[in-house]
């Protein structure tokens, strides 16, 4: 498991490191990871420089909040375009969420203390209070949306992709045709809840059932589809997207499966869901939001308006 701090940084930066070298051996492991794979550089450009302090969105906030001028925020940093470590794990992340959440907190007139964290342990520590705010590509989802409260900010989803050259699946658009395949996924995840609570559906079509093997990194997950010891992979549908038009990463994006919202996570009834759901608004409004998604390249997930707590998509 991924601790918060440099550990957990560290263990990103592997991850990320990894990608080039899964796609020139169809192996890799950390260690090769750590023999002198470079990673990914961000785009040019800075599209949160610009933005100001809005007052009438920052007065949303509550009082204490505002006296202290910091918002603690649990984030996960893994892959691009979402995350990631551009420059190793000792130098500032960079990604989609990144500079959303910088955004969102100009506009509020706040500082971000930012702690990494596993993907998994973000949400229940959300409920401790040991963060204000969580980010990591968080699907809202119905289950979730009993202990969590969203701030909606993209439309992102599911979608699977397999190692490149693989032409027995072409695309995905129902779990039964992955009967008798083995799918790798992210521990934690949506897309591990949609594969455990649908596992029947093969034995009811008559199939072999799948298997599931569930990573807590992602480079293990390419590591394993590389190696062929899983025939598939489910994340996010901007995530694979991406991996995918990187020729070293050699894996094929099979579209999209499932769209999800995805939002700023908060525990529930947090007094902040309304301060950040016009803050992303304002960004939404003034243009800056569209351009930090074209610096990304997911433009095609932008949303219209910000919701909070919508209900999942069916």
């Amino acid at each position: 498991m991924k601790l918060p701090g440099t550990r957990g940084r560290l263990r990103s930066a592997t991850a990320l490191a990894l990608l080039p070298l899964l796609g020139l051996t169809a192996c890799g492991s950390g260690n090769t990871a750590a023999a002198g794979a470079q990673t990914s550089p961000a785009p040019a450009g800075d599209p949160v420089a610009a933005v100001r302090e809005v007052a009438s969105v920052a007065a949303l906030l509550p009082a204490d909040v505002r006296r202290s001028g910091t918002l603690r925020v649990g984030s996960s940093v893994g892959l691009p375009p979402g995350a990631y470590y551009p420059n190793g794990p000792d130098k500032a992340p960079a990604g989609q969420d990144i500079d959303l959440a910088d955004a969102v907190a100009k506009v509020l007139g706040l500082r971000l203390h930012r702690q990494d964290a596993s993907f998994e342990t973000i949400l229940p520590a959300l409920g401790s209070g040991k963060y204000d705010v969580g980010t990591g590509n968080f699907g809202v989802t119905t289950e979730r949306l009993k202990t969590i409260d969203f701030v909606t900010y993209i439309n992102d989803g599911q979608g699977f992709a397999v190692r490149k050259g693989n032409t027995e699946i072409r695309k995905v658009t129902d779990l039964t045709q992955l009967c008798g395949l083995t799918i790798g996924t992210g521990a934690g995840t949506t897309f591990e809840t949609t594969l455990t609570a649908r596992k029947g559906v093969c034995a009811a079509a008559g199939k072999k059932p799948y298997d599931v093997k569930v990573y807590s990194e992602n480079a293990a997950t390419l590591t394993a589809l590389q190696q062929g010891r899983i025939d598939v992979v489910m994340s996010t549908i901007n995530g694979l997207r991406h991996q995918a038009s990187r020729a070293a990463s050699r894996t094929t994006f099979l579209g999209e499966y499932r769209r999800l919202d995805v939002g700023f996570a908060f525990k529930k009834g947090s007094p902040l869901t309304k301060a950040f759901r016009a803050a992303v608004d304002e960004l939404i409004a003034d243009g800056t939001y569209a351009r930090i998604l074209r610096k990304w390249g997911t433009s095609a997930s932008a949303i219209e308006t910000s919701r909070i707590n919508p209900p999942e998509h069916p």
